[in-house]
């Protein structure tokens, strides 16, 4: 299947990285989170990849084109044929469209500008979280719902310690609790090319998450997949931070296989 990955905003809320480099480009460990994220997709047989560019879209091309000549073994002839040929490639064996879609484009119209490369079903997601969602399980359920979009759920957990408090005294403690009735957006998306027609042509520059996502809900057409192994954005420096101390920590856990229960 063909995986599509937002790429092209400016992420504002981790400035501290993104004024120099799109925030999709931000490293975890040795990489940018988005080679992370193609990862989660390859390891699971997804290797066909769409990246809607925007902001700073040269650095992430420049990226994949180092990566396409200086991951190969080369010959490189100075005599009159001045010829270079490749011996090896020993980067991933990937199929990468880097699709300038607008410096400013919200989510929704950068999908619709996608629509000519687009096959008949594709994954879809954000170039800034990671989780072992079970992809094929995604798949499975999208196709018993017939829904025309499916999106991942989790359950969000706080970043703070939940206090009970009588009187003046503490009596209950939870670090970190998990906020077991609320439901968000994961991204990690499976579509039908035809959602696209709620995406309306002549509305400008619109967010896929607002009217797009209602008329899909109003249809009856929109799938939650709940997930409820690992996921993590990272939308701030702190959460770039915990990320990176997952990574080096070893075996992270956004590449853990998941089982493929059915």
């Amino acid at each position: 299947m063909q995986v599509v990955i937002f790429a092209g905003g400016l992420g504002t809320r981790l400035s501290e990285k993104t004024n120099s480099i799109p925030k999709p480009m931000v490293k975890i460990g040795n990489m940018p989170i988005l080679e992370h994220i193609m990862d989660i997709y390859s390891i699971q047989g997804h290797t066909e990849f769409i990246i809607a560019c925007g902001y700073k879209q040269e650095i992430i091309k420049r990226y994949f084109y180092e990566k396409l000549t200086l991951g190969k073994d080369l010959h490189i002839q100075f005599n009159k044929e001045k010829k270079i040929s490749t011996i090896e490639n020993k980067y991933k064996n990937w199929k990468i469209s880097l699709i300038d879609t607008g410096f400013l484009t919200h989510t929704g119209s950068r999908l619709l500008k996608l629509k000519p490369f687009l096959d008949d079903q594709f994954f879809l997601t954000y170039g800034d979280g990671v989780g072992n969602v079970n992809l094929k399980n995604l798949i499975n359920q999208h196709y018993q719902t017939k829904a025309e979009i499916t999106i991942t759920t989790i359950n969000p957990t706080s970043r703070y310690g939940s206090l009970i408090v009588k009187g003046n005294k503490v009596k209950t403690f939870i670090e970190k609790p998990e906020f077991s009735s609320e439901i968000v957006n994961a991204g990690f998306m499976f579509l039908n090319k035809s959602f696209l027609r709620f995406i309306d042509t002549d509305e400008v520059n619109i967010a896929l998450e607002a009217e797009p996502f209602q008329r899909a809900v109003n249809n009856g057409v929109m799938g939650a997949f709940h997930h409820s192994g690992f996921w993590h954005p990272m939308d701030t420096l702190r959460d770039n931070i915990k990320l990176n101390k997952l990574w080096n920590e070893g075996n992270p856990p956004w590449l853990e296989v998941p089982p493929f229960i059915t």
